[in-house]
């Protein structure tokens, strides 16, 4: 027999209840869980409780030595520690040391904080040379001058190529938002000799290129180079026009042969022609070159790709400040990208460099940098390394990807670097550590003792005053504290959500919100019994006008947590976080528990006795007899 019209079904939400724990467990158990049972139970703890590592980055300036300001340090500061809290509450500590470093403490033994200190400085350069990066000295063999079909072009990446935004095809000839034409990865081919390009050509810099002023400390840093390769050698890198042709001196060999014994750093401070035109520096030195070797985007730079192809870079025409906004997502190849957008300037900038190269105007890009169709490419620079060079197949209007063979993780990382903007000041790695707990496991019990106290003496209260009513109480600070631990667990994996004492005090507070509202309904339920009404009905009446007042406690609740996550940092956000997850469970469990069981115990005789329901004297004062009133007429004589 069906129930009533407008009669709730008790077991539809306690069904719903149970479905959320299933789900929430299966998550706890298997999803990106590994190891023993109490392996997969186990939720992040913070580094003030299990220890962590400890990075120390210290800020280095390639061009005169001198310490960053303090202003440049502390927007340093921010946007590493934004970078570390990308992805969750990880509760990274960041702070400055000296006038120098940032120490980085994670929570977690051996983490691999590589990536947090790096520059992210974003260029687009056109490729007007190539050469072959090997960095040996031996003579190579003939080789065919390469056409302008691009036949002889580098081998760059064939997956890494940034595509117009709309586009999945090789060759992007669709209109992206709104332009015309698009880019294509360079074809695979044959490495360029040096040979090829030994000449002189319309890809040589101008004087005013070659010849930029150069600070004292690096004018200094170049003699001391000077000295050490002998003034032959010098001489002779100094007076090459392009890459040298050593089949038609192989005498250079031995001259140019010590500088493939220069250390990247001092590789860094030679002129970028020298460094492209001399054979014997090959990639290994160049992608070691200390950060910011290559910033400057007024200037022609070295770089190379794949770590086999040497390129000759024009100056930067576009930045990543340009960059207004970047994305990790899936292509129309289900393979991961970087999605850019401009900003209005930054997109004028990039419709002109794609233009500049699509003409290929003033012939500025040599014959072995063009692309298969024969036009120019655009590299696309990360600090010192080329992460692709593209082919430009027509002009772009619209936005760009960058793509390639990224995991999920690389893409995201590398959207979140150039989304929080590039450092103002480079940084290089000194030291990587593990640290001991700041607090220890004696805290953490301590704090986890002092939870359990609370919620033992919300208890035995609830017994004491409210009987039957307190096995409802019981029970749902059990659900809530099995909803909470699950959320915990899969947060931790998935958002990287590190569990403190913050948390555990946040955790705590969220007892006396839960507390209040039992005490709201069932006081609102003693109210209604009073009134005359039977407990089954008292029930469903109870409710409905306790639920406001508990849904706007529990929302200024949250909101205060909201607000506090928002303007907090560190291990207060932290406590913030744990407060309005607690709080939002506890909702659930109100509204899929509590008072679906309310309504069944409410059809039990139990709940009728005031001694075991713990209505105390509401029932009685309802079961009183009401008395008659005295008639105020006079008797009759």
């Amino acid at each position: 027999m069906a129930p009533p019209q407008g009669q709730m079904r008790p077991g539809r939400q306690l069904a719903v209840l149970g479905f959320i724990f299933v789900v929430l467990y299966l998550l706890v158990f298997f999803s990106g869980a590994s190891g023993s049972l109490k392996d997969r139970l186990e939720p992040r703890l913070g580094l003030d409780l299990i220890g962590g590592t400890r990075v120390t980055l210290e800020a280095t300036n390639t061009v005169d030595g001198k310490p960053p300001t303090a202003e440049n340090l502390e927007e340093a500061r921010q946007i590493i520690e934004s970078r570390v809290n990308a992805f969750g509450v990880a509760e990274a500590e960041v702070v400055t040391e000296g006038n120098r470093n940032i120490v980085i403490s994670l929570p977690g033994e051996n983490r691999n904080l590589d990536d947090v200190g790096e520059a992210a400085e974003l260029r687009f350069r056109k490729v007007l040379k190539a050469a072959d990066g090997s960095g040996t000295a031996a003579v190579p063999p003939p080789a065919a001058t390469p056409t302008p079909s691009g036949a002889a072009s580098p081998t760059p990446s064939g997956a890494a190529s940034p595509t117009p935004s709309g586009s999945g095809a090789p060759k992007a000839t669709a209109s992206p938002s709104g332009g015309q034409g698009g880019m294509a990865p360079a074809s695979p081919s044959a490495t360029p000799t040096p040979s090829a390009s030994a000449s002189p050509s319309a890809a040589a810099p101008s004087p005013s290129a070659s010849e930029e002023p150069v600070p004292a400390s690096i004018e200094e840093q170049r003699k001391a180079v000077e000295q050490k390769v002998g003034a032959a050698s010098w001489q002779a890198a100094n007076g090459l026009q392009g890459p040298a042709d050593l089949t038609a001196d192989p005498s250079l060999a031995d001259k140019l042969k010590p500088f493939g014994t220069l250390t990247p750093r001092e590789v860094a401070v030679l002129p970028a022609q020298m460094q492209f035109n001399v054979p014997t520096i090959g990639c290994a030195q160049l992608d070691q070159r200390p950060p910011a070797s290559i910033s400057d985007a007024k200037q022609q730079v070295v770089s190379c790709e794949d770590g086999a192809s040497k390129y000759l870079l024009d100056q930067a025409k576009v930045l990543g400040t340009d960059v207004s906004d970047a994305d990790a997502v899936l292509d129309q190849t289900n393979s991961w990208v970087v999605s850019l957008d401009f900003t209005g300037d930054g997109q004028g900038k990039w419709t002109a460099l794609t233009r500049e190269a699509f003409n290929n105007e003033g012939q500025a890009c040599d014959a072995t940098a063009l692309g298969q169709d024969g036009k120019c490419r655009v590299a696309v620079v990360l600090d010192n390394e080329i992460v692709s060079s593209p082919e430009i197949q027509g002009v772009l209007t619209g936005n760009s990807q960058i793509t390639g063979t990224f995991t999920q993780k690389d893409a995201s990382t590398l959207a979140g670097q150039l989304r929080y903007g590039a450092l103002p000041v480079t940084f290089e790695q000194q030291e990587a550590q593990n640290v001991t707990a700041t607090l220890g496991a004696s805290h953490l019990r301590a704090g986890l003792l002092a939870a359990g106290i609370g919620m033992l003496l919300v208890i035995i209260y609830s017994f004491f005053y409210y009987r039957l009513l307190g096995s409802v109480i019981f029970l749902s600070l059990i659900l809530s504290a099995l909803l909470v631990f699950g959320a915990l667990v899969v947060l931790g994996r998935q958002i990287g959500f590190t569990l403190t004492l913050a948390g555990i005090a946040g955790m705590i507070v969220s007892l006396g919100v839960a507390a209040d509202s039992f005490v709201i309904y069932f006081e609102r339920l003693k109210d209604e019994i009073r009134e005359g009404r039977s407990p089954r009905s008292a029930v469903p009446r109870a409710w409905i006008r306790a639920r406001r007042t508990i849904i706007s406690a529990n929302a200024i609740t949250l909101l205060s947590a909201v607000v506090l996550y928002v303007v907090s940092v560190g291990t207060v956000k932290g406590f913030a976080f744990a407060l309005g997850l607690a709080t939002v469970l506890d909702l659930v469990v109100v509204f899929l528990f509590r008072h679906p069981i309310m309504t069944m115990f409410a059809r039990t005789r139990a709940f009728l006795s005031p001694r075991v329901s713990g209505l105390g004297r509401a029932l009685p004062a309802r079961n009183q007899p009401t008395q008659q009133p005295r008639n105020p007429r006079a008797k009759e004589a």
